[in-house]
This record gives structure tokens, C-alpha cells and sequence, in this order.
């Protein structure tokens, strides 16, 4: 009978333990690689905690300008729709095709939507002292808003969907016949 003994258990493998163990910090004074900008090594680990606390809570003025701040990043994000909007109008044709017809109408959707929905996009930014200045900035939103929706109307001028020439109402200018007398010229 052969006897069963234990084998004696492998190391790691080297990878393994090189994994576990950390590589060998040089200290500061002998690495040729700097400090990145604004990092201290004088700070202690926990960082922002060793400040009293009155200082870390933003003043309300301070709140006030961060408010404004984000408000007019808002009412200008319009504004950087318009020239993306300008160049995939033009891209897409005057034709009257799903696609042309597709694009007109979110051009017109995103618009009117941003109208209707002004006073619910700033309201997280009024406060008292900022009222004032919360009028000019949803003006600049409605303005930019008005800016793509004259895009949409120049587009639909452009597929020529808009009675913008005297023969567009020629239908209009002649008399109309009264409903049985057109029927019998038919007939």
C-alpha cells in the first residue's frame, strides 16, 4: 500500500507577489518626477477637514453669483444649437422628403417647448436678490429660443411651404363661385 502524504503547498507565483506588494516609493527630495500643480505634500491626509467649518459654507452672495453664473449658461445654450441646427438644415435639403419634414419639425419642437417652458427652467435659481437680474437672463432665453424658430421659418421658406409669392394666393383673389354653380361646370 503506497502511503498518501501531502504535498507541501507552491508558492505565489512572482507576478502574484509582486501584485501584493507595493512597489518602493523614492522620497520626495530624489524623484526626478515633479509634484503636479498644486499638489502639497505638507497637507495632512485628510485634506479639506483641517478647515473651521464657517469657512466652508458659501456665503450668500457667493450663492447668488454661482446662481447667476449657471442661469446664464442656460439662457445661452440655445445659442450654441443654432449653428448645428443651421448646417443640418441645409444639409438635408429643400425637398419635401420624411427626413427634410423630420428635421423642420424637432426644429420647431425644441423651440416652442423652451417658450412654454421658461419660468420652470429658472425657477431653481430665483431667489430675493436675484429677480432683478433673473428678467434679463430668461429675456436672453427667449431671444435665443425666437432665434431657432426664425432657422425653422427660413427653412420652411426654403422648402417652399410658405404662401410668400403673389401667385401663392391667386386662389384667393378671384371670385369664388358658389357651390352649385360649380358643380354643374363640372358635370
Amino acid at each position: 500500500m503506497a502511503s498518501t502524504q501531502a504535498l507541501p503547498p507552491l508558492p505565489p507565483p512572482k507576478w502574484a507577489v509582486e501584485l501584493q506588494s507595493p512597489l518602493p516609493r523614492p522620497s520626495g527630495s530624489t524623484s526626478s518626477i515633479p509634484d503636479p500643480p498644486g499638489f502639497s505634500r505638507k497637507t495632512s491626509g485628510k485634506g479639506r477637514s483641517d478647515k473651521s467649518p464657517s469657512s466652508t459654507t458659501p456665503k450668500p452672495a457667493e450663492t447668488d453669483t454661482l446662481k447667476l453664473k449657471k442661469a446664464w449658461e442656460i439662457a445661452l445654450a440655445p445659442s450654441k444649437q443654432i449653428p448645428m441646427n443651421a448646417i443640418m438644415m441645409y444639409m438635408s435639403g429643400n425637398s419635401l422628403q420624411i427626413f427634410s419634414i423630420m428635421m423642420v419639425t424637432m426644429l420647431f419642437k425644441g423651440p416652442i417647448q423652451g417658450l412654454i417652458n421658461t419660468n420652470a427652467v429658472f425657477t431653481k435659481f430665483e431667489s430675493e436678490t436675484l429677480r432683478g437680474k433673473l428678467l434679463g437672463v430668461k429675456a436672453v432665453y427667449v431671444l435665443m429660443q425666437f432665434a431657432l424658430l426664425g432657422l425653422g421659418i427660413w427653412k420652411v421658406n426654403a422648402m417652399g411651404l410658405l404662401p410668400t409669392t403673389r401667385s401663392d394666393w391667386l386662389a384667393w383673389e378671384s371670385e369664388r363661385q358658389p357651390l352649385e354653380r360649380a358643380y354643374f361646370t363640372f358635370g
